[in-house]
């Protein structure tokens, strides 16, 4: 199992929001590449990068940072937030990112969304879950779409869809535990998909916990920016994995 960073920017910095929320926002730190390299330099191979400026500008906005990361690290980096036209798409690719991940357009705008899986490939787009009560949250997650996550899953994996970041919006920020339950049936139900999982992971043996049900990924933010979880930690995670 990939165990994944977050890294969430706004205005350029490193930052991190409480269930979606932007007026929860606690800055980390200034140079999100100084956070890169430390993820890089304790052996971690991939990055989840969020242009949280983007997601409510509803196009790229943060570029120039996930340009700088690319260019300075060899993470494998997945970015998401505000990407809504071709274009965005185009410039998240041509600064480095190596997957994007959709989740506002793939409710909203279902039919650009299943182009972009027939032109890029599954293994270059994921599809972003986040779910709030198992319906779809969208737009920043300050909306509850109709969607249920499971038919949702159902109709992308269909399509073509082999990635899905799944996040619990009720769960994130808080390091009170992530929804494994929820994932455990996601895992059950669709044995091909490579899920990720995402939301209120709290310590280090919930990181396991995720790994022995059969995660492909776990995405941390919070839990590592307070000292829940070490980079050391993870380093052993990873070489008993």
């Amino acid at each position: 199992m990939y165990i994944i960073p977050a890294i969430d920017i706004i205005d350029g910095k490193c930052v991190r929001l409480t269930q979606g929320d932007y007026e929860q926002m606690k800055v980390y730190d200034q140079n999100p590449l100084d956070v890169a390299k430390r993820f890089e330099d304790a052996g971690i191979k991939r990055l989840h990068l969020v242009d949280l400026d983007g997601a409510k500008a509803k196009h790229i906005v943060n570029y120039k940072v996930l340009e700088k990361i690319a260019s300075n690290t060899a993470l494998h980096i997945d970015f998401g937030g505000g990407l809504k036209s071709d274009e965005d798409l185009h410039v998240a690719f041509e600064s480095g990112a190596q997957q994007i991940t959709g989740g506002t357009i793939a409710v909203k705008n279902a039919e650009l969304f299943t182009q972009w899986i027939n032109k890029y490939g599954a293994e270059k787009i994921i599809l972003g879950s986040d779910f709030k009560d198992k319906f779809i949250a969208v737009d920043g997650w300050q909306e509850k779409s109709d969607l249920e996550l499971f038919p949702f899953l159902e109709n992308y994996i269909s399509k073509g869809i082999v990635y899905s970041i799944c996040t619990d919006v009720s769960k994130d920020g808080l390091l009170e535990g992530s929804s494994v339950a929820i994932y455990k049936d996601i895992i059950s139900e669709f044995s091909d998909l490579k899920l990720i999982a995402s939301g209120g992971v709290k310590n280090i043996s919930e990181v396991e916990k995720l790994r022995e049900i059969g995660c492909y990924g776990a995405i941390i933010g919070k839990a590592i920016y307070e000292g829940k979880i070490t980079l050391k930690e993870i380093e052993k995670v990873m070489l008993e994995s």
